[in-house]
Parts: structure tokens; sequence; C-alpha cells
């Protein structure tokens, strides 16, 4: 068994060996090496060797008789080759012979080819190298003249076009090293200038706008002329006719142009041109050149981004600049025109760039920048015309911002915040205004003389009546001389409102304002100079110390003619503004009221000063108040001079001059209520003397010393000092104190207990309180007397009786008052 499978293996590994790649047959060698039956195997093997030459002999058996007669064949076929040698050797030492003329002609035409190429070849790189050569010394050539971008034009061509066509050489390889650096070169060339044009700009910005605001002036005069004579057509260039926009280069500018030099200043000297009075335009003053040109430059070389992002960086920061006002810009009007005159200059510049070119700055920038400026010009002007203390000033400010505002406006940029801050500024010029005439008003109450106005002649009565709407008919009958009622700070104040108004109304012009506006601001304004300025003015001038009762009663004359003048006012801004003084919502003036508080405030200083010159006549009163029962005595002698001040006085007060107007009567009620007011003074004050709570002591000889000084003040009310009191209105004043000393000097207890709280009581105006006070200072004296005096006994009885009685009077006094009490 063992040895059938040995054998069946061998079978295997020498088919193996039959089909195997002999690079591949250690393994199965080794297979065999490693088995203990090789010797086996190499019997079989010898075998099957055996087996394969014979199969190898037979396959040669076989074929051996072809192979024999190819054999012959080939013997036979190299003879004729040796012949064919031979043939083709002679033929070919023929044949060389024979061709060494033909080879030495061809390599003669040869060479003529080589140099008819070459020098093909030569004139056809000369011709690509030539244009290359003429274009680099056109290059240098225009880069010596300074013309940039005609420069960057060829160097483009020369690079994308020429260059290549030439080949590699090496001075076009030099050229080519050399084409970034002169573009360099001419881009900083390009960004100097424009620099340079920067700089000069901000420097000729002054100039600029003082141009552009001329152009606005000369615009608004013919506006205002436009409708009566045409215009006629301006040979000078719109600001919309513009040198070329960028991408839309002219031919001067392809070729070159003028040349500008490296000092180019941007700004045209144009004096010279001006032969006529045209104002020249902003395109007319500066050269744009430099920014198309280096614009153009940047375009070209891919960098137009660059180029506008460093032109807006700069222009904001001169912006700035522009926008920072001098610190000491509101002392002069000359420091707001050249702050106004930079800004109109930068903006004239910046309107200019953007309707000039495509895309270098555009409207939604030029805006942005316009609103910074705003709010910054708003914050700058409010700041500084807060310092600003001349009307004058502020009105020359306000038309300078107006031009300002109006200059812009023609460039398209919005100016209502200007004209908001406008009105901001009326309230500041009204305040002005109102300090200014506060002290001219001052100076004429200070200079008035505060007597009727003489007048001897026709002329000089028409010229007051001209500068105050007096309308008296009675008074123009009198002959001359006369005087008129009023005195000189009637008219003085009377023009001086209007002058006020004029000053007002020069304000409003040209800030676009409707009559109804214009109208409606004048009579606010003329409001608080009325109700503010003059009537403080007019309290100063009452309650100035020695001003004299004759003075008040003239500033109340004054005050009621200036009242009634205030019809006239209304009219007077009626016709200036065209706007009748019916209008609806329209300010009425608060004149009247005015005027009627001044003289309210003179009578109430006339009572006033009245009042208190009776107390220093008062302050000179020295009774006895323990003084005996005397017969009937004499007035007290300050009292005397009292009274003769009085009717002095008001002797004063009814010879003044009456004026035929509403109030003719007007210096008598001042007269009536002057008197009863001093005489109710007269009486408050003696019943405070009497009750004065410092004198303890009164005795009855001081009760009839002080009930004949009243009798004296009764005599004086009684005699009528001035006209128009009914009956004995005057005794009125006095009837507190008659009916208290009455009582008292007659001894009429019994009735005044009696009657007290009847309508009908002689002593009806007797207060208990004040009764009981002065009995209590009579009783104190004769309470005193009666306990030292022991020594007359027959008298003890009468006195003891005399106090029974005031102790009674007293405790009645105080039911009364207990009773008034619940």
């Amino acid at each position: 068994m063992a040895s059938v499978e040995a054998a069946a293996e061998h079978e295997r590994i020498l088919r193996e060996i039959e089909s195997t790649d002999t690079n591949c047959i250690g393994p199965t060698l080794r297979s065999v090496y490693d088995g203990q039956e090789h010797g086996l195997f190499m019997e079989k093997l010898d075998v099957r060797i055996r087996n394969h030459d014979r199969e190898i002999e037979k396959m040669c058996n076989h074929h051996f008789q072809g192979f024999v007669d190819s054999i012959t064949e080939l013997l036979k076929v190299r003879g004729e080759a040796q012949k064919l040698k031979s043939q083709v050797n002679e033929t070919n030492s023929r044949l060389q012979q024979d061709g060494k003329g033909l080879i030495s002609s061809m390599e003669e035409l040869k060479r003529c080819r080589i140099q008819q190429r070459n020098i093909a070849t030569t004139i056809d790189k000369l011709t690509h190298c030539l244009p290359v050569l003429e274009m680099y010394s056109r290059l240098q050539e225009q880069m010596r003249a300074k013309r940039y971008y005609p420069a960057l034009r060829t160097l483009e061509q020369l690079e994308q076009t020429c260059l290549p066509r030439a080949g590699q050489y090496r001075f076009c390889s030099i050229m080519a090293e050399n084409i970034p650096k002169l573009r360099t070169q001419i881009r900083d060339t390009a960004m100097m200038q424009l620099r340079d044009f920067l700089e000069s700009i901000r420097k000729h910005s002054d100039k600029i706008g003082e141009t552009a605001i001329k152009q606005a002036q000369v615009q608004r005069s013919l506006d205002s002329s436009v409708s009566t004579q045409p215009r006629a057509p301006s040979s000078r260039r719109s600001r919309k006719e513009a040198p070329a926009a960028v991408g839309v280069v002219t031919d001067s500018d392809a070729q070159g142009g003028s040349p500008v030099s490296e000092q180019d200043s941007g700004i045209l000297d144009v004096e010279d041109e001006e032969e006529d009075d045209e104002v020249p335009g902003a395109q007319d003053l500066v050269d744009f050149s430099p920014v198309y040109r280096c614009l153009h430059i940047y375009t070209v070389l891919g960098l137009r981004d660059v180029f506008e992002n460093y032109y807006r960086k700069q222009r904001r920061k001169q912006a700035r600049l522009v926008l920072q006002p001098h610190s000491n810009m509101h002392e002069t009007l000359e420091g707001y025109r050249r702050y106004f005159n930079q800004i109109v200059g930068f903006f004239v510049v910046e309107d200019h760039i953007l309707h000039t070119t495509r895309g270098l700055v555009n409207r939604a920038y030029v805006e942005e920048l316009w609103e910074l400026a705003l709010s910054k010009i708003v914050a700058a002007l409010r700041t500084h015309s807060s310092y600003c203390d001349d009307p004058d000033l502020i009105l020359d400010l306000k038309n300078l911002i107006v031009l300002f505002a109006d200059t812009l406006q023609g460039y398209g940029f919005p100016v209502s915040q200007l004209f908001d801050m406008l009105l901001e500024m009326r309230e500041q010029y009204g305040e002005i205004l109102l300090k200014r005439w506060n002290i001219t008003f001052r100076q004429v109450l200070d200079q008035d003389n505060y007597s009727p106005i003489p007048v001897s002649t026709e002329l000089e009565y028409r010229q007051y009546t001209s500068q105050f709407p007096l309308q008296d008919p009675e008074l123009e009958k009198l002959p001359f001389p006369k005087k008129l009622p009023f005195s000189e700070f009637v008219p003085k104040v009377y023009c001086q409102i209007k002058e006020f108004i004029y000053a007002s109304l020069k304000y409003s012009e040209d800030l676009h304002l409707s009559s109804t506006e214009v109208d409606d601001m004048i009579r606010k304004s003329t409001n608080l100079l009325l109700t503010r300025t003059l009537s403080h003015c007019l309290q100063y001038a009452i309650k100035k110390k020695n001003v004299g009762l004759a003075e008040l009663v003239q500033v109340i004359i004054n005050t009621t003619h200036l009242e009634q003048s205030c019809h006239f006012l209304e009219e007077f801004i009626s016709n200036i503004t065209n706007v009748p003084p019916d209008t609806v919502n329209a300010t009425k003036l608060y004149g009247t009221s005015t005027f009627k508080d001044a003289r309210h405030g003179a009578e109430a200083e006339i009572y006033t000063s009245l009042n208190t010159k009776i107390d220093q006549f008062l302050q000179l009163a020295d009774y006895d108040w323990l003084a005996a029962v005397q017969g009937v005595g004499t007035a007290s002698d300050y009292l005397i001079d009292l009274i003769a001040f009085l009717k002095s006085t008001f002797s004063v007060f009814t010879n003044l001059p009456g004026a035929p107007i509403e109030h003719a009567t007007l210096p008598g009620k001042v007269a009536q209520t002057a008197c009863m007011s001093a005489c109710k003074h007269i009486a408050t004050s003696l019943m405070q003397l009497l009750l004065d709570p410092e004198i303890r002591q009164i005795s009855m000889g001081a009760l009839h010393q002080l009930n004949a000084d009243v009798k004296e003040c009764e005599s004086f009310a009684r005699a009528g000092p001035v006209a128009g009191f009914q009956g004995d209105t005057l005794l009125l004043a006095f009837s507190d104190l008659r009916q208290l000393l009455d009582l008292f000097t007659q001894w009429d207890w019994s009735t005044y207990l009696a009657d007290y709280g009847k309508s009908t009581c002689k002593y009806l105006r007797v207060n208990p309180h004040t009764a009981l006070a002065l009995l209590e200072k009579l009783f104190k004296p004769m309470k005193e007397m009666s306990r030292k005096n022991n020594v007359f006994a027959q008298f003890r009885k009468t006195d003891r009786d005399r106090q029974k009685l005031i102790d009674t009077i007293i405790k009645q006094l105080r039911n009364l008052i207990a009773q008034h009490h619940a």
C-alpha cells in the first residue's frame, strides 16, 4: 500500500517537474529529498528521461531529409550572393567616384541656404526688436517729459505685445526687469502729484469757497432781477461740463497732453485772465488733472480700489481739519467767514470730483461726509455763537450762514439743519437785543426830566408828533408856546420800540419764512421787549431813589400815552410784514398790560413814598403820655408841619396839567387815592402809637392832646385838599380814632356798653380789645396814685368809687370780648 502511494507521489512530482519552470523546481526536488524513497524516484526519473530521448530521436528522424535539402539549397544561394556582392561593390565604387562633385556642389548650396536663412531670421528678429527699442525709447522720452499716463500705456504695450514677439534677448530681459520699477516710479510720482494737489487744495480751500460764495451772491442778485431782465448766457463752463471722466481718455491724454511739473499745485492763476467781472468757478480755479491722471494710472495698474481708499481717507482727514474751528473764531466775523469759506471750498471740490469721475467718490460717500460735517458745523456754531454779545455781529453771522447754506444748497447739499439752527440763534439774538435795549431804555429814563415837553413853534410840534402818534385836537388848537402832556421819554421809547422791531425784522430776512411766521416772530420779540425789558426799566425808574411825587405822576401820564400807542405799533408791524392784524392766530401785543402795570406801580410808589414821608413826620412826635389834664390845647407842631406838607403836595397833584384823553381825570384820581391813603396812614399810625405796648401808662392829658391832633387832621380832611370827594368821605379815615377818643374823653361807657353790637351804636368802630387795652393804660397810673396818696383821706371814697366803676367797665369789656369769641 505504501509503495503504491509513493509511486503516485513520484508520478505527481515528475509531472510537476515537466510542467514547471526550472526556476521554481527547487521546492519540488526538496520534497523528494525530504522523503525516504529518493532512490526509487531516481529510477523513475531515468526511465522518464529515456522515454523522452526516444521520442526526440523519432522526431529527428522524421525531419532529417528536409534538413538536408535545405542545406543543399543554402549552399547554392551562397555562390549567387558572392556574385551579387562583387557587383554591388563595383557599382558603389563607380557611384562614389561620380558623386564627389555633386557632394561638393551640395555642400556649397547648403552653406548658401544657411546664410540665406540666417539673414531672413536676422531680418525677422530685427523686425520684432526695432519696435521694442523704438517703444522703449519713446517710453524714456515720455518719462523724461513727465507724461506718465501715456508712458504707462506705452509700458503696457511694450510688455504685453512687443517683448513677447522680440524673443529672449538680454536687452529684452533687462527691459522686462525694468518694467516693474518703471511702473512703481510712475505710481509713486502720480501719488506724489496727488499729495501735492491735496495739500494745495487744503491750503486754497478758503479761496475756492470764497469764490463759490461770490458766485452764490451773484446768482441771488440775478435771480432777484430775472423776472425783468433775461440773464445773458455765460461763456464759462458749468460745473457739469468737466474734463474727460475716468474710462474715457481723450486724445490729449493718450498722447500725453501738456506736461505737468511735479510742483503743480492744482490751483490755476486766473487773476490775470479775469478781464471781466465774471466770478470764476471752481473748475476755473483748480486744475483737477493730477486727480484724473492719478486715477487713470491706478486704474491701468489695477489699483483703483487702493487709490479710491487712499483719496477718501485723505479727504476725510482734511475734512476733520477743515471742520475744526479756531478757538477765537467767535471774536470777529472774519473768523466765521474763513471757517465757512474752507468748508464750502472742500465740498465744492468733492462735488466737482463726484460729477467728473466715475466712482472715485459716490453720492453716498459725499452725503455721509456732509452729514458728519453738518453735525460738527452746527455744534461749532452753537458753541461759538453763544459767546457773542453783539447783535450786529450776530446779524452779520446770520447773513453769512444764510449765504453759506444757499451756496451749498446750490450744489445739492441739504441745509435744513442750518436754518433750524438759525431759528435757535434767533432766540439768542433776541436776548442780546433785549440786553442792548435795556441799556438804551435806562439811558432814556435816566436822562429824562419828567416834565411836559414845551413846544414853541409848529416845526417843533410836528417833529414830536412825527416821532410819536399824538392825536389831540384840543391841544392842536392851543396857541404856541404850549406843552405836550408827556415828557421826552415817550417819543424816545416809542422810536426805540420801532427800532427794535426793525432789528428783529432784519434777522427774519432770507430765512425762507412765510410772512405769517415773520409777523409772529416779531410780535413775540416785541412782547418780550414790552413785558420784560421795558417793564423792568419802568419799574427801575419808578423805584429809583430821589424820585419825587411829581415825577411819579408824570410817569403815570407817560405810560398812559404809551399804552394808547400800542394799536399804532400793531399797525406798524402789520405794514412791514404785510400781515393784517386781524389774522387768525395772530399774536397780540401785550403793551397795554405792560404800561398798565407800570402805571399801577407808579401809583403804588406814590402812595408808598407819601406814607414814607408821613412816617418821617410821625417820628418827630413827642407826646407826654403822663401829662396832666389841661384846657383846650393846640395841635402838635409836627402835625401842623405834616398837614402843611400834605396841602402843598396835593396842590401839586391838583395843578398837574391834564390831557384830554380817556384818563383825563387820572391826576385827580391819583390825588384822591393818595389823599385817602395818607389820611388812613395817619389815623392808623396814631392808633398804633396810642396802643404801642412800650407805652404802659397814658394820662387823660395825653389823650386830650392826641384828640387835639386828630381834630387838626379832621379839619384838614374836611377842608377838601383834593377835589372830587363826596361829603365827608375823608373823615371816614379818622372815624375809628375819633370814636375811641370820644369814648374816653366824654367817658360815655354806659352808651357804648348798652348799644354795643347795634348798627345805630354811636361807637360802632370801637373794638372792645382796643378799648380794654387803652383803659388798662389809663387805670394803671390812677391805681398807683390811690395807693401812694394815703394822706388825703377825704378823697379815698371818691377814688374807691371810681376804681369800682373802672373795674366794672373792664369786666364788661372782657365779657364782650368773650361773647365775641364765642
